[in-house]
């Protein structure tokens, strides 16, 4: 039968041996031991500000790159620019419930929310998701219709330099998205990097359509708007994905085999019986079950338990709380350890 983190048993049929009583009150006192590291805590705060700034950061370039486009695309009458200037709205414009979450995200933990609002980023990514699989509607249409209604596309130079305009913007705000959200954890900011990189590659898409333009193919520019499309698409799988595994509390399978062999590695420590970890916003907690001797005192299970709790800490990065329950061994089952611990 299975035992919760909160040191109940239910059944533990997979014990060969009945639990003497003293041991079972020794559990129930000891029970688990957790707090915030103040070192691990403010880091987690200075990743919400980074957020934040990389977020007003992206808003004013990706602001001001579509505001270009726009104005060129209405100039020109380019569908491709504008799907890519359409876009780029909705890309800056993410920043926005981002924005929000990394504020609610500083908010501290209270009886109704007792694990803080940290959740809010993950709620941000499912409004990223929807807003760029609402981009890729609006570009889809476009170029749609104007593969139905041809249209003449001119002042084709200043249509090929606000392509590249968009791929600078784009790229710029890439890297500093990606950097930060990888820095601090954040898996949203992550996908709104990786969805303004792709951008970045659709906006060059642009010079192909009015190179088309060019020599006389008027389909090439709604073409270049639908292979826009396209590209979104691909976006939106890959950022639905990384929103997807942070909602189910997916964690990096690296991230487990370091704190599993940092905890084993304990002194005092015998077996790591247990160990979850999930993302909470940008931040990691952690809870295990550590098999200790069957002998120890009160102090000393707890002494085991607090060099547990601070090892993880300092080995796991970005991980901020940890509850370490320790959970004394059989001591049949401790002594033949020792003995194969010795032969």
């Amino acid at each position: 039968m299975a035992r919760d983190f909160h040191g109940h048993d239910h059944g533990h049929g997979h014990h060969e041996y009945v639990r003497p009583a003293l041991l079972r009150r020794l559990r129930h006192v000891v029970a688990t031991h957790s707090h915030d590291a103040a070192g691990k805590v403010d880091p987690a705060m200075e990743g919400s500000r980074e957020g934040i700034r990389a977020l007003w950061f992206s808003l004013l370039v990706l602001g001001a790159t579509a505001a270009s486009q726009a104005l060129v695309a209405v100039w020109s009458g380019s569908v491709a620019l504008l799907g890519d200037s359409l876009h780029n709205v909705a890309d800056a414009l993410t920043a926005v419930p981002l924005g929000v979450a990394f504020v609610l995200g500083r908010r501290p933990a209270n009886r109704r929310y007792t694990y803080g609002y940290g959740r809010a980023e993950d709620l941000a990514g499912i409004a990223i998701v929807l807003t760029i699989a609402a981009s890729a509607a609006l570009a889809a249409y476009a170029a749609v219709d104007r593969l139905v209604h041809p249209a003449v596309v001119t002042r084709l130079p200043f249509v090929a330099a606000a392509g590249l305009i968009g791929f600078a913007g784009n790229e710029l705000v890439a890297r500093h998205r990606i950097r930060v959200g990888r820095r601090i954890g954040s898996a949203a900011l992550v996908a709104d990097g990786l969805h303004a990189r792709t951008d970045g590659f659709t906006s060059l898409a642009v010079l192909l359509g009015a190179g088309g333009v060019a020599i006389g193919w008027r389909w090439a520019d709604p073409l270049v708007g639908l292979l826009i499309t396209v590209a979104i698409l691909f976006v939106l799988k890959d950022a639905a994905r990384e929103v997807y595994q942070r909602l189910m509390d997916a964690v990096d399978p690296a991230l487990m085999t370091t704190a599993e062999d940092t905890l084993a590695g304990t002194p005092g420590v015998l077996r790591v019986a247990a160990l979850r970890m999930r993302w909470i916003g940008h931040r990691l907690h952690a809870e295990t079950d550590l098999v200790v001797g069957p002998n120890l005192s009160l102090a000393e299970a707890h002494a085991i338990a607090v060099d547990a709790e601070h090892r993880l800490l300092h080995a796991v990065p970005r991980l901020t709380a940890a509850t370490v329950h320790p959970d004394p061994a059989a001591p049949h089952a401790h002594a033949s350890l020792d003995h194969h611990r010795h032969t």
